[in-house]
């Protein structure tokens, strides 16, 4: 799975998850491979729920309306396993992210599995074994919280100093947030001995930032605007002897 661009499909129990994870949550998915599908379920005619329409807008999910057709059932997860269900018979998505700290999906997990489909599940520490021991990969968002905040903190900072419009804070025109994404692609994506090629660190950034583009900061190519910012080295290996200017770019951090 690590050697090609999955398609992910993203499914929340907004019943069951805090509004205050999605931003994490889309951060995660999209560096398993691309987040092709954003689906959060819920009643939305409950005020319980309000907290998540900012996010909901932000993030471009698409909102699943379910009502309660019993007081105190929970039919979100219902639609929520029919749906993945759906796109499991669809053939198209190699990832399912399911988020929610509910145990209802181990079941849908196991045969996710069963279908070679890798599935990674999302949620808090209170998760129930069941469901954590049935995905490929398991989350804990709460405990992930505290690293987030951190860097959005770090980097509103940067970008304060660098005097970026407070617009840019999280896009793909930030210079601070871009630099601290690519040494997270590093760290997480590279090989024991620190290289990434650099097309796969390109892919990994445009999936994370929908407006990337070298062009926001002059270049043309992203290796010109790696070797600007003098803190990442850059190598390039002949794939073809034929044709020594035909060339493979690797990139990791200085030591």
């Amino acid at each position: 799975m690590k050697d090609e661009i999955m398609k992910v499909a993203v499914l929340i129990d907004a019943e069951n998850i805090s509004f205050k994870y999605a931003k994490m949550i889309l951060d995660e998915a999209s560096r398993l491979g691309t987040v092709v599908c954003r689906r959060i379920y819920g009643d939305w005619s409950d005020q319980s729920l309000s907290s998540w329409k900012n996010a909901i807008m932000e993030y471009s999910f698409n909102a699943i309306q379910q009502f309660h057709n019993t007081k105190g059932k929970n039919s979100s997860d219902s639609a929520l396993i029919i749906d993945a269900m759906d796109l499991l018979h669809g053939s198209s998505y190699q990832c399912m992210c399911i988020v929610s700290s509910d145990s209802d999906f181990s079941k849908l997990a196991s045969r996710m599995r069963e279908s070679e489909i890798y599935v990674v599940g999302m949620g808090e520490t209170k998760t129930p074994v069941s469901f954590r021991s049935s995905c490929d990969k398991f989350l804990y968002l709460d405990v992930l919280l505290n690293k987030y905040k951190e860097a959005e903190i770090r980097a509103a900072k940067e970008a304060k100093a660098l005097g970026a419009p407070k617009s840019e804070e999280k896009s793909g025109l930030n210079k601070t947030v871009i630099i601290e994404e690519i040494d997270t692609i590093i760290d997480d994506e590279s090989a024991e001995d620190g290289w990434i090629m650099l097309s796969d660190l390109g892919s990994k950034l445009s999936q994370k930032f929908p407006d990337f583009d070298v062009r926001n900061f002059g270049f043309s190519k992203l290796s010109g605007l790696i070797k600007s910012l003098k803190r990442y080295e850059l190598r390039g290996e002949s794939q073809d002897g034929a044709n020594p200017t035909a060339k493979v770019f690797y990139v990791r951090k200085k030591d």
